[in-house]
């Protein structure tokens, strides 16, 4: 299996209308540690260092929490346990506004994102096809169950959340930074959302990978890149599995959606991925302000708003 892993989150900041670049300065505040199942450090490049260390502390502790209920590295969270026990009574509320978030972006790309796939992404990952056969019959996203009450799963289903948690806790930091005074900052955590733009009448410009960029401004961004992570060494089987026909597979080489949420971008960056042209421009038509660019194996891309 072939992973390539984001090792570095990052706020960057513009500070008293000189722009910076998303790495540190001299005056910025850093914090490194865990979270997200990896190595990370978050860097703010903001005018005041107090309030910069300050905010630095609140988004890591912050981090920690939302790991605590969506990672699937911790056997302890939230997730990891509702896939072992088949149920979580009173969950938490970021965990409940997640999943029916995933719900909307099921239905929007025709269950292309589907969380209940984990069975069958493990299967895959083990290159077991006798489990490959058998997963799939338990995925259906349809047969969750999920009020703030509880959240139920069939016998041996299983829930991932990792074509959505990261836009998520982009959306959920984004919050804490805005909560606590940041303009014009720019939010990585492992998705792509702004506060304002780079200046007041500057959007903030941000590369696609293959080749473009984006501009945002109090907008979200999330890309998926099939080929970043693969199930075998030679990089031909993407880890976008077809919830249809349970198969590893990949319409384009690179999707990247902006929306007002990391959340929704994100999963519909995972779902959309799997769809033709014809099929993204029917699920755009129900979600208005969306914008999808899609990047084909030559290399073209495809603008859908």
């Amino acid at each position: 299996m072939r992973i390539d892993r984001r090792r570095f989150l990052t706020i960057s900041a513009a500070a008293m209308g000189a722009p910076l670049l998303a790495q540190a300065t001299p005056q910025a505040a850093t914090w490194r540690g865990q979270a997200l199942g990896t190595s990370v450090q978050l860097i703010l490049n903001h005018p005041d260092r107090a309030r910069a260390d300050a905010l630095l502390r609140e988004t890591a502790a912050e981090l920690r929490r939302l790991e605590a209920i969506f990672t699937l590295y911790r056997a302890d969270s939230d997730l990891s346990r509702l896939n072992r026990d088949g149920w979580l009574l009173a969950p938490p509320p970021e965990l409940v506004e997640a999943l029916e978030l995933a719900r909307k972006a099921h239905r929007a790309t025709g269950g292309r994102f589907d969380p209940s796939i984990q069975p069958l992404w493990l299967a895959h990952a083990a290159g077991d096809a006798a489990a490959i056969a058998r997963a799939r019959d338990l995925v259906g996203y349809d047969r969750v169950r999920i009020s703030r009450d509880r959240i139920l799963l069939r016998p041996g289903m299983a829930l991932t959340l990792n074509g959505i948690a990261q836009g998520a806790i982009t959306d959920r930091i984004t919050a804490l930074l805005r909560a606590g005074g940041a303009e014009h900052t720019l939010v990585d955590m492992g998705e792509i959302r702004a506060i304002g733009g780079k200046t007041a009448r500057e959007p903030w410009r941000v590369a696609l990978a293959g080749g473009g960029e984006a501009l945002l401004a109090d907008r979200a961004l999330a890309t998926t890149e099939p080929a970043g992570f693969t199930f075998d060494a030679a990089g031909r089987l993407p880890h976008l599995i077809d919830p249809a026909t349970g198969t590893a597979r990949a319409e384009w080489a690179r999707l990247s959606v902006l929306a007002d949420s990391a959340g929704l971008a994100d999963a519909l960056s995972t779902g959309l991925c799997l769809a033709q042209a014809a099929a993204i421009r029917a699920a755009l038509a129900a979600l208005p302000g969306v914008e999808v660019r899609a990047l084909d194996g030559r290399g073209r891309e495809t603008r859908f708003a």
